[in-house]
């Protein structure tokens, strides 16, 4: 649970904008979102795999 100190006398806006970037840190939508549909770990982990071997044809070879 999050909890966000309010000072007297504080804006609402301000108050808020502390609760979202607090909010945005913690990851909580990401989760949620990754949790909405299952992966296999072996075909997330040759996602992983074709990720590097892009990145090593495009970037790793500068010879």
């Amino acid at each position: 649970m999050l909890i966000i100190p309010v000072k007297e006398g504080e804006a609402i806006e301000k108050a808020l904008k502390k609760f979202k970037k607090k909010f945005d840190r913690t990851g909580t939508m990401r989760e949620l979102r990754r949790r909405q549909s299952f992966t296999k770990p072996s075909v997330s982990r040759r996602k992983e795999v074709l990720r590097a071997i892009y990145k090593l044809k495009t970037y790793g070879e500068e010879q």
